[in-house]
């Protein structure tokens, strides 16, 4: 297989393997009620107490009202609370429950040991030539979305 060849295949079959494989491990026993989605939702609503709805769908790339039926099934299952503002009563933040700060802590974990795991086989210099290639991977990711719109 050529370069080019061997670059795509990895890449397509990455992305598959690490959306299927980070479902098995963030969706344990404790948060089974959720999807790997809503763990993703828990991420972008983050730890700040100060995330609106459409900061939230802004970070995911998707409309609040897509959001609002994902929102109500973490908010019902306790994930979340929405507080309105004090100082404008129109604006309601999004905030992790107890139960959701879990979820989120356990979600950062695994994707520390997956960083760790790549950065613990590499040298400096390694890291240097990674770092470049994801953040042009990055980059055409970003710029294919922006051009697609």
């Amino acid at each position: 297989m050529n370069p080019r060849d061997t670059i795509n295949d990895i890449l397509v079959n990455l992305f598959n393997e690490i959306w299927k494989l980070e479902e098995d491990a963030i969706i344990t026993d404790e948060f089974k009620d959720i999807t790997n989605n809503d763990m993703h939702i828990i991420e972008a609503i983050g730890l700040s107490g100060q995330n609106t709805m459409s900061m939230v769908a802004k970070k995911m790339g998707i409309t609040a009202g897509s959001l609002t039926t994902s929102v109500n099934g973490l908010v019902n299952k306790k994930y979340v609370v929405r507080q309105r503002s004090e100082q404008d009563r129109r604006v309601i933040f999004l905030r992790l429950t107890q139960k959701g700060l879990r979820a989120y802590e356990h979600h950062q974990e695994y994707h520390r040991q997956m960083t760790d795991a790549v950065i613990g086989t590499l040298s400096e210099d390694e890291i240097k030539v990674l770092l470049k290639t994801l953040r042009g991977l990055s980059d055409f990711f970003r710029g294919y979305k922006n051009k697609k719109i």
